[in-house]
């Protein structure tokens, strides 16, 4: 759901932002393979790094580093539930939240090279009782994988508590609990996008960043494969990039291991509740994956390599735009993928959250270096009187956190490509 911005080659999260000093309640030590980490540093630093989200207040953080000579570090500092003390571990499960929106992206690529969808043809053209009239004659593919399409969002209509944000008088958690096992269709959803006042003009910079466009490019896929979306991402993406472990859900419940996850939602929430039993309908293609961070960085290393679209595919992909993200900050933008600019290079890959989770997935443009990072807490800082979140030791020790994972120690170079 949720955006990374860059500013000074300085990574932080936005919008996945909650309160709640949680990492008094229980204290664990950071548990750590014995590979050793990518680069020039020991696995130390990583694991200082990751346990210093912890003590900042995330009841749970576990990632993945990985470098072009094949080593790997795993890490995993916390816990995954609160009430047991139960440990986080590496390669627990996760809702990796839009990062979902690559494999989609990647899936309408795979339909663009057999023929079957062109990037420019206007959507009505496909989903015409979707999107009808002038609308989808003006609207196109490659418009709704960009975020350049100005249909809004649908996410404060489906949960209409929310709509006082950031007001929190004005706010209840009433429809994240209504929702919880509610079954929305693809249809209702976009409709609320649709019905909603636009954005910005079809093809307007910047763009604005929507779920409603993917759930759109779910319905699009679906109308050009015949079968459902969910099912041709995992054969013709997932199966593809050879990942065991990633899925979409078919019920509330994630199978195999996994962390409970904590909503703060400013405060909202207190303590943060648990939400990792939910429908996630009111996601589908846009958000609703699980995975681990290993497959993560599997996939997006072969998507990258072009393993899973060709080459040509993947430079559409990587062709961005301005988009301004849900915080109202601006971010580039291309189809389905960010591109991260920090200061050891240029980084591609997604970041994401669902209700109590938050996952990162950024690979160097190289493809020598790798890092995911998932946390078991959502939306931690507080809301001050004029609805703006205020800084948090989360923030601080997140960035610290990615900086260390794909830079390496302070002042030093990537190595070179090659």
């Amino acid at each position: 759901m949720t955006k990374t911005t860059t500013k000074a080659g300085r990574i932080r999260l936005t919008v996945c932002a909650g309160t709640v000093a949680l990492g008094v309640c229980v204290s664990t030590g950071t548990s750590a393979t014995a590979a050793p980490e990518p680069g020039v540093d020991g696995a130390t630093a990583l694991g200082t790094a990751l346990e210093g989200v912890h003590r900042a207040g995330v009841p749970g953080v576990f990632a993945q580093v990985r470098d072009s000579g094949g080593r790997t570090w795993r890490g995993a500092s916390g816990v995954a539930d609160l009430a047991t003390g139960r440990p986080v571990t590496p390669d627990m499960r996760q809702r990796v939240g839009s990062v979902t929106k690559t494999f989609t992206a990647a899936a309408v690529l795979r339909q663009v090279e057999r023929g079957r969808i062109r990037l420019d043809a206007p959507i009505g053209d496909y989903l015409p009782e979707l999107v009808p009239g002038e609308r989808g004659r003006r609207i196109t593919v490659r418009m709704l994988l960009n975020h350049t399409s100005g249909i809004p969002d649908y996410i404060a209509y489906a949960f209409p508590s929310l709509q006082g944000f950031p007001s929190l008088p004005d706010m209840s958690s009433r429809s994240l609990d209504d929702n919880r096992f509610r079954q929305f269709s693809p249809e209702e959803l976009i409709e609320l996008g649709l019905s909603a006042p636009p954005a910005s003009e079809p093809g307007a910079a910047p763009g604005v960043y929507s779920n409603t466009n993917y759930l759109l490019l779910g319905r699009l896929l679906e109308r050009v494969t015949g079968t459902t979306a969910e099912a041709y991402i995992t054969h013709d993406v997932i199966e593809r990039a050879g990942l065991r472990e990633t899925s979409f859900p078919t019920g509330p419940w994630i199978e195999g291991p996994h962390a409970r996850m904590y909503e703060a939602f400013h405060g909202l929430l207190d303590p943060p509740r648990d939400y990792s039993v939910y429908n996630m309908s009111w996601t589908g293609t846009g958000a609703a994956l699980v995975s681990t961070m290993d497959d993560l960085n599997r996939f997006y290393a072969a998507l990258l390599d072009g393993r899973i679209v060709s080459r040509s595919s993947l430079a559409e992909m990587q062709r961005t735009v301005p988009v301004r993200a849900l915080d109202g900050s601006t971010i580039r933008y291309g189809l389905g993928l960010h591109r991260v600019e920090t200061r050891c290079g240029t980084f591609w890959g997604h970041d994401g959250t669902v209700w109590g989770a938050g996952t990162i997935s950024l690979t160097r443009a190289d493809g020598r270096r790798q890092m995911s990072v998932a946390v078991n807490l959502q939306r931690w800082n507080v809301i001050d009187a004029s609805g703006t979140p205020q800084p948090h030791p989360i923030d601080g020790a997140l960035s610290a956190l990615y900086d260390r994972a794909m830079c390496g120690a302070p002042g030093t170079r990537p190595a070179p490509a090659g």
